[in-house]
């Protein structure tokens, strides 16, 4: 059976400043109806990708291909116009001049009758067909977003390149407007390209994460397995906090003050680190300080001393200093949990939440 064929496809993209590579090696494939999020921090070059593959800057090397067609190498060099590829940007770029209506029908093509149907077409999918002779400064920016992917959308582009498009709304547009944009997007088919560096953000909206770092990406997959199985401590972090633990294997076993924890492919002496989110510390309620350690399945407990404690809204954070080392170790418990400094408490580490890592040297 033959594979489909990508809608966008980027193969090996390189693109150095000042002798230095901002992008890679950049390999990415997007097909028709996906979401996929370039995830990231700032600087990391997800905004470099999209202009690279909208047309609007030049690669230094690889292959930008649609639908099975080049658009870019370092020979060719199909104009962003021609690529049937759509922008939508953080500042919504409106026609202050323009009406709802003109600016919608910015770049249409067709007869004036055939512009006003897809004009209104698009602003009756969008909720706002009532607005058609307004101008932006009169619309909210829930509503100016609304507007700019009906632009968008226009042309029907095949790919919809979106860079960090709904982070100048307040958190009580952004799930909405961003719920309706992609559920659009998705119905006519198109592949999205959606930078961000939230992570809360590509966990909601992808079905696949591309998790970029230093110019190339380290990591793709779907949230879940992105999220679960990640390919180092970086990548874990970048997705919550984290605590850690530091070890030596011996016969596949790493010896910790929370008892022994498997490391199976690292030879003896190898040093690693354990590393595991503060929701996923369990704290024993039942034991006090002076009775004898129980037995739990989740390994050793060890001994903590509350250094602070805040409420943080469904969750409280507890920080405990350990005996071992002087080190504090983070724990989120749901609902309100806030002990007194100076108290202490017995907790134990999830095995089946723990990722154990080659230790990393700076």
């Amino acid at each position: 059976m033959q594979s489909p064929t990508p809608r966008l496809e980027t193969r090996n993209l390189v693109r150095r400043f000042d002798g230095r590579a901002v992008v890679n090696n950049l390999t990415l494939r997007i097909f028709p109806g996906q979401v996929t999020c370039l995830l990231g921090p700032s600087g990391c070059g997800k905004s470099t990708t999209l202009r690279m593959i909208a047309g609007v800057e030049q690669q230094d090397e690889g292959e930008i291909w649609v639908d099975g067609r080049l658009m870019s190498d370092r020979v060719t060099r199909v104009p962003p116009e021609q690529r049937g590829i759509g922008l939508m940007f953080q500042d919504f770029a409106l026609f202050p001049h323009l009406s709802v209506f003109g600016n919608v029908a910015f770049g249409l093509r067709g007869s004036k009758a055939q512009k006003r149907e897809r004009v209104l077409e698009l602003l009756n999918q969008v909720d706002l067909l009532r607005y058609v002779d307004c101008y932006p400064h009169q619309l909210s920016g829930g509503e100016q977003q609304r507007v700019a992917l009906a632009r968008a959308m226009g042309p029907r582009p095949r790919i919809m390149l979106m860079d960090e498009p709904f982070s100048g709304l307040d958190n009580r547009l952004r799930d909405g407007v961003r719920d309706e944009t992609l559920r659009l997007l998705k119905a006519e088919n198109t592949a999205v390209l959606l930078v961000t560096h939230e992570p809360e953000e590509a966990m909601r909206m992808a079905d696949e994460i591309a998790l970029m770092r230093d110019g190339h990406i380290a990591q793709t997959g779907a949230p879940y397995n992105v999220y679960s199985r990640p390919v180092d401590h970086d990548a874990v972090a970048f997705f919550s906090d984290t605590n850690s633990l530091r070890a030596e294997v011996h016969g596949a076993i790493a010896q910790t003050p929370f008892g022994q924890f498997l490391a199976p492919g690292f030879t003896d002496g190898t040093e690693v680190e354990i590393i595991f989110r503060p929701q996923h510390v369990k704290i024993d309620f039942d034991r006090s300080d002076g009775g004898p350690l129980p037995t739990p399945k989740d390994g050793t407990p060890a001994r903590g001393i509350v250094e602070r404690a805040r409420f943080m809204g469904s969750e409280s954070l507890i920080e405990f200093r350990m005996d071992f080392n002087d080190s504090l170790l983070r724990v989120l418990v749901p609902g309100v949990f806030i002990p007194n400094k100076g108290k202490v408490m017995w907790l134990t580490i999830r095995r089946d939440k723990c990722f154990v890592f080659p230790l990393a040297r700076d």
